[in-house]
C-alpha cells in the first residue's frame, strides 16, 4: 500500500465517520426542549462555510467531484443543525409568550401600550 492509498483510506474512513457523527447532534437538537441553547451559531456557521468553500475549491480548482460532494454533504449537515436550532429557539420564544401571541407580537404590543 502506497502513502497515497493510505491517505485515501484514512480520508474515506474519517469523512464517513464525520457524516455519521452529525446524526446524534441533529437528533439532540431536534429533541431539545430548551431552545437548543448549547448550540453556537458562530461555530456551526464557520463549519458550514469551511465545508462549503472546500467543496467549491475541490470542484472548481481540483476538478474532484467526489471530494466536492463530500464537503457539500458536510456543509448541508451543518446547515441542518443551524436550521433546527433556529426553529427550536423560535418555538421556545413563542412558547414563552402569552397564549395566542408570539414573543415578537407581545413585544410590539407592549411598546404600543406604553
Amino acid at each position: 500500500m502506497t502513502l497515497g492509498d493510505l491517505s485515501f483510506c484514512l480520508f474515506t474512513l474519517f469523512n464517513g465517520l464525520r457524516v455519521v457523527s452529525y446524526l446524534p447532534q441533529i437528533l439532540r437538537v431536534a429533541r431539545d426542549e430548551n431552545g437548543a441553547s448549547a448550540i453556537s451559531y458562530t461555530t456551526w456557521l464557520l463549519w458550514t462555510g469551511a465545508n462549503a468553500t472546500t467543496g467549491l475549491y475541490a470542484g472548481v480548482n481540483l476538478g474532484d467531484p467526489m471530494l466536492a460532494a463530500i464537503n457539500w454533504l458536510n456543509a448541508a449537515c451543518c446547515a441542518l443543525v443551524i436550521a433546527l436550532t433556529a426553529w427550536k429557539r423560535r418555538a421556545r420564544a413563542d412558547d414563552a409568550a402569552l397564549p395566542g401571541e408570539s414573543g415578537y407580537t407581545a413585544l410590539t404590543m407592549d411598546n404600543l401600550s406604553a
